[in-house]
């Protein structure tokens, strides 16, 4: 009988904590269907299309040795191993509190010299096994809490790993433009050279005047300065990449050529934005946390319930086996469990409202970069016009000049313009292989290959 009545206790008390710690969807209701988050649209404004966003995005580029920097990146980044080692602390805290709903089991020896009784020695020892149910389910929800805090944690993970493949993309598109800029660059400083040459040769045959050769000697150092600043940035650019990649920034790292812009992506809708984003996913996951926070802290008015029970020789011969159970419920506690309830509360009002800044700000990267894709498209027409017409007026200009219908002011008006332009289209060129990178992290598309 006393076993019936045992065995019915404790599936009652086993069976109360679970009543009391409410799901997932129950514990973020409040930003699905509360006026405290924006409000989703059913697609976004700029919308190019609303397929389903791809994954691995990395591919469409066609690059090898971006593939190649983007795993060498995930590999040795330290940022990304600090990352890893939260999510492992997480989840040993998830496992830390679990531990709190079961039994701890423990055993007890000591030896006691009892001469004065007629005995020599007598060792006593004995198993306990000690237990607090959680009978109104408040260490289920610290429980709860841990659990989506670890969850939220791997979702940071991911966005760290999806914004260093990102930044390594974008690192190495700024390398490739900034080479391209110094080569072109060196380029004019061999043409302003040649130039200066011929203005020379023409001043010493009477033909030129000093005024253009020293004009022509500006002009090369002139360019020689740009050409000497571009080596600069290509440098930085290279030693950034370099420790992005755990390498040691050397200025070793060679870069490739500018590629174009691979064809336009499916964008998706809102409403999928806010499942596949991982930082929107980890924003949600710590408003259940503190869901779950509070709903624990408002618990501990209600008393604590303690078993323990106990195995072990009395004596050298005899076993007793003691079971006893305890309550404790607080009555006055000078304001702390009211003051752990309120700092539960405002930490559950700053998770709806981080969410709600999280959620407006994935909009608006999405909006940025859709919107710049259309005009980065159009930029570079029109730039890509500006380069052709401004180097045919250049070459234009140089013929005139050979006959004697043009000046050199003339030449270095139009020369200057060209070479504005020419590195407006390799920047504008940069640009949108930038933002088609930034469109896919704030997509919330994964750079890793979909597994079939």
């Amino acid at each position: 009988m006393t076993k019936i009545l045992l065995s019915g206790s404790l599936m009652l008390l086993l069976s109360g904590c679970a009543q009391n710690v409410l799901t997932h969807d129950e514990a973020t209701a409040v930003i699905k269907n509360g006026s405290d988050t924006p409000l989703t649209p059913g697609k976004f404004k700029r919308s190019i299309s609303s397929a389903k966003v791809q994954d691995g995005w990395i591919r469409t580029f066609h690059d090898r040795k971006l593939n190649a920097l983007v795993k060498e990146a995930q590999q040795n980044n330290p940022n990304l191993k600090v990352a890893a080692a939260r999510v492992e602390r997480a989840t040993a805290l998830t496992k830390l509190t679990e531990s709190e709903l079961k039994p701890s089991v423990g055993v007890s020896t000591y030896y006691h010299d009892n001469n004065a009784e007629g005995a020599n020695e007598i060792a006593f020892g004995g198993f306990g096994v000690s237990w607090e149910p959680d009978v109104w389910g408040r260490v289920g929800n610290v429980l709860a809490a841990q659990e989506e805090l670890t969850t939220a944690q791997m979702a940071d993970y991911n966005f760290a790993r999806q914004s260093l493949a990102a930044t390594t993309a974008k690192a190495w598109f700024l390398l490739n433009s900034n080479a391209k800029i110094y080569e072109f660059s060196k380029e004019i400083v061999t043409l302003q050279k040649k130039g200066l040459q011929i203005l020379t040769a023409r001043e010493e045959i009477g033909q030129g005047n000093k005024r253009d050769v020293h004009l022509s000697n500006a002009l090369v150092a002139a360019a020689q300065d740009s050409a000497r600043s571009a080596l600069s940035a290509k440098e930085r650019s290279q030693r950034a990449l370099e420790v992005l990649v755990g390498r040691y920034p050397s200025g070793k790292l060679q870069s490739s050529s500018l590629y174009k812009v691979p064809s336009r992506i499916p964008n998706g809708l809102p409403a999928q934005l806010l499942e596949r984003r991982p930082d929107l996913i980890a924003a949600e996951e710590r408003v259940a946390a503190a869901f779950h926070q509070k709903a624990s802290a408002e618990l501990l008015h209600l008393p604590n319930i303690r078993l323990k029970l106990g195995l072990g020789p009395n004596t050298i011969n005899d076993a007793i086996t003691n079971l006893t159970a305890g309550a404790f419920a607080p009555l006055y506690t000078g304001g702390a469990i009211e003051a752990q309830v309120a700092i539960a509360d405002a930490e559950q009002k700053a998770a709806i409202a981080a969410y709600a800044r999280t959620a407006l700000r994935a909009f608006q990267e999405v909006e940025n970069a859709l919107a710049a894709e259309k005009h980065l498209t159009v930029r570079l027409k029109y730039v890509e016009k500006m380069v052709k017409e401004y180097k045919t007026a250049y070459q234009m200009t140089v013929e005139k000049y050979r006959i004697g219908e043009s000046t050199v002011l003339d030449i270095i008006l139009i020369q200057g313009k060209w070479i504005g332009a020419e590195i407006t289209r390799i920047q504008v060129l940069k640009k949108r292989l930038i933002n088609r990178v930034n469109l896919y992290l704030a997509l919330g598309g994964s750079f890793d290959t979909p597994k079939h």
